[in-house]
């Protein structure tokens, strides 16, 4: 995998954190199904991939109502969240998005702009060192509207001190990179492992 830089001038770097920083996805999908579970609830790869970036609740409520279900939201979302921290442990970086880190680190200011919330992001970019990498987190209690409205890429824009055009943002959800370019930004899509996967896969 090859990510795609335009060419421009940026004066900052927004990553994404699920599936853009730390290759999480895998993980957070596992942590669905144990949460389902008791529930009898299919939430299929595809669509789990289709409805990246969405927040965990609105995810419960939209099977709830599509399977006619009475999931408690919260407690559901807690669950989901637990068994992912689980797994923790098994978590690493995306290769190509660590190197263009490692590469620019202290030459552009970074942020990570996430639907996640604080304590989910932190704990996932503690578990592969790169917490110290970011000087602005903006995680769904800073900002009112999740992606794909631009709210949370304009409050990282700000914190930064950096017009919204002048940001690069760094994604592996449609809906994400649709919040970049209503805030003004241009972007990177990272390919999601499942994209990852079929391109692996020889046709038939």
């Amino acid at each position: 995998m090859k990510l795609e830089i335009p060419d421009g001038e940026f004066r900052a770097y927004l990553f994404d954190c699920d599936g853009t920083v730390v290759d999480s996805m895998p993980l957070h999908f596992i942590a669905w199904q144990k949460a389902l579970a008791p529930w009898n609830c299919i939430y299929d790869e595809e669509l789990f991939y289709a409805w990246g970036g969405r927040p965990t609740t609105e995810i419960i409520a939209a099977l709830n109502a599509r399977d006619g279900l009475s999931m408690p939201v919260e407690e559901t979302a807690r669950l989901k969240e637990e068994y992912y921290y689980e797994l923790l442990h098994q978590l690493e970086p995306i290769p190509e998005v660590l190197e263009l880190i490692q590469v620019n680190h202290g030459r552009i200011p970074f942020a990570v702009v996430t639907g996640s919330n604080r304590e989910s992001a932190l704990k996932s970019l503690n578990a592969i060192g790169l917490a110290g990498q970011f000087p602005v987190l903006v995680t769904s209690e800073d900002y009112q509207r999740s992606k794909p409205a631009p709210d949370a890429y304009l409050v990282a824009a700000a914190r930064l001190g950096v017009a919204p055009a002048d940001c690069l943002v760094f994604e592996d959800t449609e809906i994400g990179i649709q919040a970049a370019t209503a805030a003004g930004m241009r972007s990177v899509r990272v390919p999601s492992p499942l994209e990852r996967r079929k391109a692996r896969t020889p046709a038939r």
